[in-house]
């Protein structure tokens, strides 16, 4: 015999296991024009996913601070963070359950949950969350159309996987811009997205380019330093080049760093950067925050500067004219373009030693006259002799250019500027040998910058003189 209490909970009435019965005997009620409802449900299906995909868009938190860090994590969940994915998966569920849905058919088999439906479409990447899978060493995704292409160790590789239309990338930028109060259409074709953590996502569509596109760059280094490209994982420099660039950063030299694409200039110029005695006032001015100096070198006396090159109060010009009010001991300026070259070669020529830079030219010997032809359209009656002189003298005077050997990131070349018989010279200093697979030191310094690595690091200066191959 059953004892009364326990008849009173057999006979208590569950809405969970009801629903859970009448699921099982297949007669729950669709949500309204669901998908595997009757009539046209997958216009329905779809309404209620915009609808959770404004409720996630509404903006959360009392203060700017959290609103902020809550988009943040909507950010990260879109492009494959797996705790923020999980936290907006928890928010989609309870919503799901507030709405008394849950136990809704919703014909999607492949799905655990009416919750999990909605978070494939409003936050899925849809056939890049095969790809986010593995994201080991991945550090960029990169979208054309409906074709994928994975970037690991600098290279770029066909994806396995594909999308099977355009519409289905369309989908993936619309919840982007959805979420960052941005926009992609005919009037506004493009649109990026940039994480506090560096990681960047940046999108086109039809009319700007002949494809949409989406390009998703991965922040996975926290920090680099000099020691770190030491190591055989990187082997970006060796122990000799480190002692070598070590002197160069204490001698003040003015440096500027060229390579292509995805070759570790960014990096590198951090881990320059790295060497740079903390207490030095260090301005840095770039298009897009990507060195993140104050977050990853916390104890360095650095202002950052994110200069629009579209807002005339806020551009590259005013930017450096800020900055030089600022007393800054040396200026990183991501890369030259052609508006910003003449302030970044006064500020260069007017005591701000051991700056630091980086523009496309494709050899070291090229890198006076480009920075040359983009002083020249400023439109001022300037002598380019006498200007490249300047440059390749006070401007660029030592060179660094970076480049991918095999799968491996090496700084190749170490070079001195120097203008003789009226061009411009670059005196070798350093070299890497591919066949050998290591770097040769020819340190063919003039003596100018001996003497000057001499007044600065007389210890270094000592031993890189007894080092072999000391070329006058």
């Amino acid at each position: 015999m059953i004892p009364a209490p326990e008849k009173d909970r057999e006979r208590r009435f569950s809405p969970t296991a009801y629903a859970a019965k009448l699921q099982a005997e297949g007669s729950v009620p669709a949500v309204p024009g669901a998908a595997g409802a009757p009539g046209d449900g997958e216009v329905d299906l779809r309404a209620l996913m915009e609808e959770a995909r404004q409720m996630l868009a509404a903006p959360r938190g009392w203060s700017e601070e959290e609103r902020r860090s809550y988009a943040e994590k909507l950010n990260r969940a879109v492009i494959g963070f797996p705790q923020e994915r999980s936290e907006m998966l928890a928010i989609l569920s309870d919503w799901v359950i507030k709405k008394r849905v849950q136990h809704f058919s919703y014909g999607q088999a492949q799905y655990g949950s009416l919750a999990e439906a909605l978070f494939a479409e409003v936050i899925g990447m849809n056939v890049l969350e095969l790809v986010l899978r593995n994201r080991e060493g991945l550090e960029e995704v990169q979208v054309v159309g409906t074709r994928i292409f994975e970037v690991r160790e600098g290279k770029a590789v066909a994806s396995p996987y594909r999308f099977d239309e355009v519409a289905q990338v369309e989908r993936i930028q619309q919840n982007l811009v959805l979420f960052n109060n941005d926009r992609i259409n005919p009037r506004k074709r493009w649109a990026e997205v940039l994480l506090l953590d560096g990681s960047r996502v940046t999108m086109t569509g039809f009319g700007f380019t002949a494809v949409p596109t989406l390009t998703i760059r991965f922040y996975t280094v926290r920090r680099f330093e000099l020691e770190t490209l030491c190591r055989p994982e990187y082997r970006t420099i060796d122990e000799n080049v480190r002692e070598l660039l070590l002197a160069i950063v204490r001698s003040r030299f003015n440096m500027v760093v060229i390579g292509p694409t995805n070759t570790g200039k960014t990096h590198f110029i951090k881990a320059l950067i790295a060497a740079m005695p903390d207490e030095e006032r260090i301005v840095t001015i770039e298009g897009r925050y990507e060195l993140r100096l104050a977050r990853d070198f916390p104890g360095k006396n650095v202002i950052e500067y994110e200069a629009e090159e579209d807002d005339p109060l806020h551009g590259p010009r005013q930017a450096f004219k800020l900055a030089l009010r600022q007393s800054p001991q040396r200026i990183c300026h991501a890369e030259i373009r052609d508006e910003d070259a003449n302030i970044y070669v006064r500020a260069c020529t007017r005591g701000h030693e051991g700056s630091i830079t980086s523009v496309h030219a494709s050899a070291l010997e090229d890198v006076p006259e480009t920075i040359t032809d983009m002083c020249m359209l400023d439109g001022r009656g300037m002598n380019p002799v006498r200007l490249t002189k300047r440059i390749a003298e006070l401007v660029t005077q030592i060179g660094f250019e970076m480049r991918l050997v095999g799968n491996e990131r090496k700084l190749v070349r170490i070079g001195e500027f120097a203008w003789e018989g009226g061009d411009v010279v670059v005196r070798e200093l350093v070299r890497y040998d591919e066949e050998k697979g290591e770097w040769t030191m020819p340190l063919g310094f003039s003596e100018k910058a001996w003497e000057r690595i001499r007044r600065a690091d007389s210890r270094a200066y000592e031993k890189l003189r007894r080092k072999g191959g000391l070329a006058q």
